[in-house]
């Protein structure tokens, strides 16, 4: 590889932390038009805007909570696993250093911070080996406030009234951004999967917090339920931070795959308004980010 892997991955890394991408960002521009003028919802959202100005202005976090780092690798064949894992750490370390991010890896039976957001599965990578000539590394910084507010729902669900459907995936979705209230930080990006096992299904739902604002779903069904969704959430009147008005979520995305006959999972990933996610291709030794 003649590139150096792990100043391209900083240079991700500092580009997800503190460049907020300008379709979010004029979705909430939009949103804040669209509050009353002189409200909390209205002050909250103009102050984000002025906070992302600032962050992509001076290269600082947005947000003081820069998240715990998820890492996706999908490599050709014939690379190692170990390349990309060594230049992941090293750069997460670097970029610890530079302030891009703020440590937040700790030791879950001492509560010791590693103080370098490296540890036992953190970050936390994943790997695909796939048949494209070029490598590609998705990030995703998922503060803690709002995975917090992620949820698990296996339905039918009585005290919902959800059964196995999209009716019933429509109900939990709305249940769990409902009880997140303003502790997501609001408004949120909320990625939703149905089926798999537990772990498959929420991993799904968190994979699609890597789509672009107004990407709906390829199936005619899902697409629909998005948008519906969408008008369901910020029908809410929990808006902006829990300040109230008509700013609950910015966007809706759902994924599915197949399931076991007796089980039906729905995982809600509810992602808070600094949306810090970004893409690098490494393909003929040049990168390139999105």
């Amino acid at each position: 590889m003649g590139i150096n892997l792990k100043d391209s991955i900083v240079e991700l890394i500092r580009r997800s932390s503190t460049d907020y991408p300008k379709d979010w960002e004029n979705a909430i521009r939009k949103a804040a038009e669209n509050e009353e003028a002189g409200s909390s919802a209205s002050v909250a959202l103009n102050t984000i805007l002025e906070n992302i100005a600032l962050a992509r202005k001076n290269s600082y976090p947005m947000c003081q909570d820069t998240g715990f780092i998820n890492i996706y690798v999908d490599y050709p064949f014939g690379e190692r696993e170990s390349t990309y894992t060594e230049a992941i750490n090293a750069a997460v370390i670097e970029a610890t250093k530079r302030q891009y991010l703020r440590p937040n890896a700790v030791d879950s039976l001492t509560g010791k911070n590693s103080e370098n957001n490296t540890g036992v599965n953190a970050p936390a990578i994943t790997f695909h080996q796939w048949d494209n000539d070029y490598a590609r590394i998705r990030l995703l910084q998922k503060g803690g406030g709002c995975e917090n507010c992620s949820a698990q729902y296996r339905i039918p669900d009585t005290t919902l009234g959800a059964g196995r459907d999209l009716k019933g995936v429509r109900k939990v979705v709305i249940d769990a951004v409902n009880k997140a209230q303003g502790q997501g930080c609001a408004p949120g990006i909320i990625g939703v999967a149905v089926g798999g096992d537990r772990a498959a299904c929420a991993k799904l739902a968190k994979e699609q917090l890597f789509r672009k604002f107004g990407e709906r779903s390829a199936d005619t069904s899902l697409a629909e339920l998005e948008k519906t969704l969408l008008t369901d959430l910020n029908s809410l009147g929990i808006g902006p931070m829990g300040f109230g008005g008509n700013t609950t979520a910015l966007e809706v995305f759902i994924g599915t795959q197949h399931r076991h006959p007796a089980t039906y999972y729905v995982s809600v990933a509810y992602d808070c308004w600094a949306y810090r996610n970004g893409t690098m291709t490494i393909k003929n030794d040049e990168v390139t980010y999105a």
